[in-house]
């Protein structure tokens, strides 16, 4: 049996594109899921999944923190996976009071709840490679400094921060979970690179690129990264207080990875390079050997294998939006 199974579990932010993978999982095997969200889209993945009737919707903000403690207390809450984020580079460059402030007091308030309510077993807080900022290292471990320069990153280090405090101060039982870019069904942001090849395959339009085309990443399938959000949950009383990387074996420029989805594909992906982009971060790769040594966990999919199911699923997104 699941360690979670028949769990209390609040997920913020449950509705987005990580979020509904994990709600999905959770509601697999056996545990009971209150998500909060602020908007609805009826073509999204966790509606299209009809996540919604299996799961109890809380219509907050997490920056209200009244309303959080009482989604909590109410249905009596043991584990909080939180997610919920402005998730958004370019958003952050432009507004970056938003960003700042939901990232990082919507943390505040969670863990904050968390502290003052006692039956909270574990929470996973969901971090980012950006928490590192600019190192000019091959790949970044968890000992790394936090240092990022810039409104997103800021808030993904001064997040980090935050949580290593409530764990050194207060002994709240919290991790952090750092991840590369993730991809897959659902993801509805298409000023990332993997959303913006399906819409221009689809649509047949052409791809802007923003970057100059060699920025590197590191691609993670959205699977792995539940998977890795449940082991993190699962272990909490030998991990609390520490970080992990979770990232994968495809590191590539996006020219790079358009080659991969033209192969997968068999199509020819038409782009043009802008080389506009802002702030962003030129090589991030992330070393995952501690999740893999204390975890066990590794990263089972690969975006070669991947792409054909989720270019599936954005055919088929497009075609409820046209109908």
């Amino acid at each position: 049996m699941h360690k979670l199974n028949t769990k209390n579990i609040l997920v913020t932010g449950g509705t987005g594109f990580i979020g509904s993978h994990l709600v999905e999982k959770l509601l697999s095997i056996g545990a009971r899921v209150v998500t909060t969200y602020q908007t609805q889209n009826p073509y999204s993945y966790f509606y299209g999944k009809e996540l919604d009737k299996r799961t109890i919707m809380s219509n907050i903000n997490i920056e209200d923190f009244e309303s959080l403690m009482h989604v909590v207390t109410k249905h009596d809450i043991s584990h909080i996976f939180h997610l919920a984020a402005q998730p958004l580079v370019d958003v952050a460059f432009y507004n970056p009071r938003r960003t700042l402030s939901s990232n990082i007091m919507g943390t505040v308030n969670v863990l904050e709840t968390a502290r003052l309510y006692p039956k909270i077993e574990a929470v996973v807080v969901a971090s980012s490679d950006k928490a590192y900022g600019k190192t000019k290292k091959k790949k970044y471990l968890e000992t790394d400094r936090l240092s990022g320069d810039h409104p997103y990153e800021v808030s993904k280090s001064a997040t980090d921060l935050i949580v290593k405090t409530y764990h050194s101060t207060y002994g709240l039982p919290v991790v952090t979970a750092r991840f590369g870019n993730v991809y897959g069904e659902g993801d509805l942001n298409f000023s990332r690179i993997i959303p913006g090849i399906m819409e221009a395959l689809i649509s047949g339009q052409k791809l802007m690129i923003r970057s100059n085309g060699k920025f590197v990443r590191d691609y993670v399938y959205v699977k792995d990264v539940v998977a890795g959000y449940l082991m993190l949950a699962e272990n909490i009383k030998k991990i609390s207080g520490e970080a992990f990387n979770f990232g994968s074996r495809d590191d590539m420029s996006v020219l790079n990875l358009i080659k991969v989805a033209e192969e997968s594909l068999n199509k020819k992906i038409d782009f043009e390079i802008l080389d506009i982009a802002k702030n962003e971060i030129p090589y991030q790769v992330l070393d995952f050997n501690k999740a893999k040594r204390i975890l066990n966990w590794i990263p089972k999919h690969s975006v070669a294998d991947t792409l054909s199911q989720i270019n599936r699923w954005y055919y088929g997104y497009h075609m409820k939006l046209m109908s």
